[in-house]
């Protein structure tokens, strides 16, 4: 048994799920030492040109991508659906949870200032973020962490990778000068 090609074979079979080293583990029956060994020469052998995909690990998660060299003809071949696609709200609230995980919906309002119920709903049906287990706070509230999916999504090989917040430049239409906001109170007229 060649056991490179049963890790190709499985990494193939898993897709977008991609495999982690506990399965290939539990699957080959190999220390996990001689996993990230093998995983390390598939990767190699992958870099070549030979080759159109790699291997990538995002989080404790191994599978094949296509090389970003060739995204121009995947763009060509797929059609793009933006029904699923983020709104900046979303991404919002994404972002809240990414760097302050693990995080309630409460905790997440109050950084936004608005409701965002319907947003971390949206976000756990995408897979981008999910329930990880419940909060000392009153009533319990579910915590909510991002998932490997949003490590895959946005190309991150763990959440270390985020960009550092010292690094996002702001602009001036970043800003906000809430006195000439084009909202104002209505006062009733007196009957």
């Amino acid at each position: 048994m060649n056991v490179k090609q049963v890790i190709e074979s499985l990494l193939f079979i898993r897709g977008d799920e991609g495999i982690t080293v506990l399965e290939l583990t539990d699957i080959l029956e190999i220390s996990e030492e001689e996993i990230e060994q093998l995983m390390k020469s598939l990767i190699e052998k992958y870099k070549s040109s030979d080759f159109g995909i790699a291997i990538e690990k995002y989080g404790d998660v191994y599978k094949f991508v296509t090389k970003k060299e060739y995204c121009i003809y995947i763009e060509k071949l797929l059609e793009t659906d933006n029904s699923n696609s983020l709104t900046s709200a979303s991404l919002e609230a994404l972002a809240i949870i990414a760097y302050n995980q693990p995080m309630t919906r409460t905790q997440v309002d109050e950084i936004r200032g608005v409701n965002s119920s319907h947003l971390i709903r949206k976000l756990v049906n995408c897979g981008l973020i999910k329930e990880n287990g419940k909060s000392d706070l009153p009533g319990r509230p579910n915590l909510y962490v991002t998932t490997p999916s949003f490590l895959d999504h946005f190309g991150l090989n763990d959440l270390a990778s985020l960009p550092k917040m010292d690094d996002v430049p702001v602009t001036e239409s970043d800003e906000v000068d809430l006195f000439k906001s084009k909202f104002y109170e209505i006062t009733p007229k007196n009957n």
